[in-house]
């Protein structure tokens, strides 16, 4: 039997409950597939910083560096600054481990209705590959005479042809896999120096790919086509950014952000990655048992996936895409009324099927 040491940060909010539930799917469907997750819980995020001035101890990342990969809920409450929640946990972890990858898969799929007109289920299927450890998230800047009149804040982002290159050729990879068809993302009429250079590393990268028919869009025209035609979309590479944006919009019009899986990946197999649904900890329903589930049991299928128990991910797959289609026991943000406990038991009763 398969053992996996799996580190679980349910973090803030909502995080809490959507794990524990998604960790009840994720153990069911590894009894059915004969494999088993050893857990590990660490309470870091917020609460840990109201106690500890920091998001997690000094020696976090040596700690997280033991295990097969890491499960996370969310992160943020609304008395501390996002820059503190991001870059005292979710950056150092990226970086640390070198999860160059954000992926974010975007699927309309049956019984989800889009607010777009007009679209129905199986017409929006995409993947955002976002960079994830450079680029505009890189915190290289300042301030000079802070809190007076002349105050200046300087932000550089940082592109370097390593970098943009390896997460270019990684979604000219999955594009191999998929339809073949990639488009890039930049703003180079704007970003002379940066996406410039992204602009010419993605054409290089392109000759070795003949087969990939590839476009790139400017992240503004992007922005327009997921609304207008987002159907046209396969693989999509982006920068940091420009990454984050464009998967709000396309979970957004997929059926929202309690479907939007992610996933941080790193290529070095030492490494954990790290996987984490869209969603943010959402205090404002916490603790009221409506929280849709699905994003992070989705984000579990991911991580399965990431593991090689490809059987058991396609399992959960398949459960949520029957839940969803027969309607029963959805949240409210799908139009339903079912609990986010009894949302996940709905998935654990259709594994089998």
């Amino acid at each position: 039997m398969n053992e996996y040491k799996i580190a679980v940060i349910p973090g803030d909010g909502i995080g809490k409950e959507v794990v524990r539930e998604a960790c009840r799917v994720l153990d069911s469907v590894a009894t059915i597939n004969n494999f088993k997750l050893n857990y590990d819980s660490f309470d870091w995020g917020s609460d840990f910083y109201f106690k500890n001035k920091k998001m997690m101890p000094e020696d976090g990342l040596e700690i997280l560096s033991n295990f097969d990969a890491i499960f996370l809920g969310a992160v943020g409450d609304p008395k501390i600054q996002d820059h503190i929640t991001l870059n005292g946990l979710l950056l150092p972890i990226r970086r640390r481990f070198d999860q160059f990858v954000c992926l974010r898969p975007s699927a309309l799929f049956e019984g989800v209705e889009s607010p777009l007109k007009g679209i129905n289920a199986g017409e929006i299927d995409l993947v955002v590959v976002r960079e994830n450890t450079e680029g505009e998230y890189a915190n290289v800047g300042g301030f000079q005479y802070e809190n007076f009149d002349d105050e200046i804040a300087i932000q550089s982002s940082v592109f370097t042809r390593k970098g943009t290159e390896r997460v270019i050729r990684y979604a000219f990879d999955l594009s191999m896999d998929r339809n073949k068809k990639l488009t890039s993302i930049t703003k180079s009429n704007a970003q002379g120096y940066s996406m410039v250079l992204w602009d010419k590393v993605f054409k290089e990268v392109s000759k070795d790919y003949p087969d990939v028919k590839t476009n790139s869009l400017l992240i503004d025209a992007a922005c327009m086509d997921f609304i207008r035609k987002p159907s046209e979309f396969d693989v999509v590479v982006a920068s940091n950014l420009f990454g984050d944006i464009l998967t709000d919009i396309a979970a957004m019009i997929t059926g929202g952000l309690g479907l939007a899986s992610s996933g941080n990946i790193s290529e070095n197999k030492d490494n954990p990655s790290m996987f984490e649904p869209t969603h943010g900890s959402a205090p404002d329903i916490e603790g009221q048992d409506i929280a849709n589930p699905m994003a992070q049991i989705l984000t579990g299928a991911m991580m399965l996936s990431y593991l090689g128990e490809n059987n058991a991910a396609n399992s959960i797959r398949e459960a949520v895409k029957i839940v969803l289609k027969t309607g029963n026991s959805i949240t409210a943000d799908l139009g339903g009324n079912a609990t986010t406990t009894e949302c996940a038991e709905e998935v654990i009763l259709k594994l089998d099927e």
